[in-house]
């Protein structure tokens, strides 16, 4: 990270924390000088990882566990609490738990859309509750950020539940904006396109699918999820300091292009 957004004496707790985005944007936070708390629904070997890598940068890395996919109350207190037990100090949430449980719209069950919502809506809105209450007693300059994604911006068939999650992120950081920033707590958000993540193992088995999509990005480009890191630290900096209520696309440009023109050659892309 460039020296000027220097996150020393910040500390943060990273949601989701132990594989993909969320492990990318820990170890940003945790290069850039701040100390970080991982959360997982367990300590498994990816977690450990995490906090392996983020220590490499002589910060402080704790862990916490819990399902959030449960997101009763009791289990947001428990996280909310374990975090505050591994760091008194954490002055930075970073939403990002979430996760993809859809079939097609016509066989969606209750349960099936209900957990989507807990888990990707109803979990970082109470725990950014807690958070607030809890900073604005000590007033402490609180940094909130939501993982939405493109899918909050542009809808897909087989994915119904999931994007109404991720537009009601779009909406959470701006009423949560306008609640929060006078007691000086910051509210903004990241959405990822397409990146190589856990959740996009499929594509070395889709190679003609990746194409395609790369063909739907201005830029040409799947990349890692490494590429959300660095707008995580932005986005919680000093430096953005006037920046609230901002959802910062990392997606290559796809959420701009309406409609891209076939290729000459419509094989190389499975057509």
């Amino acid at each position: 990270m460039p020296a000027i957004f220097d996150l020393t004496d910040h500390h943060a707790l990273v949601t989701g924390s132990s594989k993909g985005v969320g492990r990318a944007i820990a170890y940003s936070l945790a290069q850039a000088g701040a100390d970080v708390v991982i959360h997982a629904r367990e300590l498994n070997d990816e977690a450990k990882s995490s906090i392996k890598r983020c220590k490499a940068h002589d910060v402080d890395a704790q862990f916490v566990a819990g399902d959030l996919a449960q997101s009763s109350e009791a289990v947001v207190d428990e996280v909310f609490a374990a975090a505050l037990e591994a760091n008194p100090d954490i002055d930075i949430l970073i939403n990002n738990a979430g996760a993809f449980f859809d079939v097609p719209f016509l066989e969606m069950t209750f349960d099936g859309f209900e957990k989507t919502i807990r888990l990707n809506v109803e979990a970082g809105y109470f725990l950014t509750q807690r958070f607030a209450k809890y900073w604005i007693e000590r007033r402490v300059a609180g940094r909130v950020v939501f993982v939405g994604s493109i899918n909050g911006e542009l809808g897909e068939e087989h994915s119904t539940a999931y994007d109404i999650s991720k537009g009601a992120i779009r909406m959470m950081v701006r009423t949560l904006t306008i609640a929060l920033a006078r007691h000086n707590i910051r509210v903004n958000g990241l959405a990822p396109g397409l990146v190589r993540s856990h959740a996009t193992l499929w594509l070395d088995d889709k190679p003609e699918r990746e194409k395609w999509l790369a063909a739907h990005t201005p830029n040409g480009l799947v990349p890692d999820s490494a590429v959300c890191g660095p707008g995580a630290v932005y986005l919680v900096s000093d430096e953005a300091e006037h920046v609230h209520g901002h959802m910062l696309m990392i997606d290559g440009g796809m959420g701009a292009w309406q409609h891209p023109d076939p290729p000459a050659d419509a094989s190389d892309v499975g057509l």
